[in-house]
């Protein structure tokens, strides 16, 4: 073989390394959900706590807002939100679902039946960017809450991104999200009852296993930070309410 050809094959090989190096990366790399992957990257939680967020960033920030409570006892009671929020004219938002029980919970048939419908009035609202479930479900909770969210998904608008919030065990050592038809599960490592009492945050116990909670991590502007977060999609909760914590100043401090 002449040397020219040497050379070819030799550039042929390494361009072929290379792809091979660059599929490592992008695979180890967090994969964005498909239908949230236009939103912003940085999500700001307003919970029940009046807000004014009108001068805003919206192409830095979504907010997702603590729409309604759905407690579950005898019967499901509905709480919508009682402190006033508002919003910038083009901001991404997306209502917030909590789910409590009480200690006299009827988790059967009709009571999701009930909670469909109840969430389905924050789903289909207009303008919306995604939906997003927040429960604490226990595991006796979790075959009823699996098939709420299956139930859900099949009855919310299609395009329409779901999102739950999930504890860190979820993510990690405690495997019962494969399967759930949501586009995300986003890992709280902030007042992680029981679990932040047990451990600190860079512990092996609290590595993130779970495809679902690859992509996305729920902070807050007063404890301490995962090392992991570069290039996830981020949720910063509050301590002290956006108007006295600047969404600018910790928006700067991100990987």
């Amino acid at each position: 073989m002449n040397r020219t050809h040497h050379t070819v094959k030799g550039q042929a090989i390494a361009l072929v390394l290379l792809a091979l190096c660059c599929n490592i990366h992008s695979d180890a790399a967090p994969r964005l959900p498909r239908r949230m992957i236009s939103l912003p990257r940085l999500t700001l939680w307003a919970w029940e706590r009046r807000e004014d967020l009108s001068s805003l960033d919206t192409s830095k920030f979504a907010i997702a807002y603590l729409d309604q409570t759905l407690t579950f006892g005898l019967y499901v009671r509905n709480q919508p939100r009682r402190e006033p929020i508002i919003f910038p004219r083009d901001a991404a938002r997306i209502p917030v679902v909590r789910l409590e029980t009480a200690s006299d919970a009827v988790l059967d048939d009709d009571a999701r039946r009930q909670a469909i419908h109840a969430i389905l009035s924050s789903a289909e609202q207009p303008g919306i960017a995604a939906l997003q479930i927040d429960f604490d479900a226990i595991r006796s909770q979790r075959e009823f809450y699996r098939a709420l969210l299956v139930d859900l998904r099949q009855h919310m608008p299609p395009n329409l991104p779901l999102s739950i919030t999930a504890l860190a065990s979820w993510c990690s050592y405690d495997d019962w999200l494969p399967g759930l038809p949501i586009d995300e599960a986003v890992p709280m490592f902030f007042r992680m009852e029981p679990d932040r009492r047990r451990a600190a945050v860079s512990v092996a116990e609290f590595r993130i296993r779970e495809a679902l909670c690859q992509a996305s991590v729920g902070i807050s502007t007063a404890e301490a930070w995962p090392p992991d977060i570069a290039g996830k999609r981020i949720y910063l909760f509050p301590d002290n309410g956006w108007r006295v914590d600047s969404p600018a100043k910790f928006e700067r401090k991100l990987p």
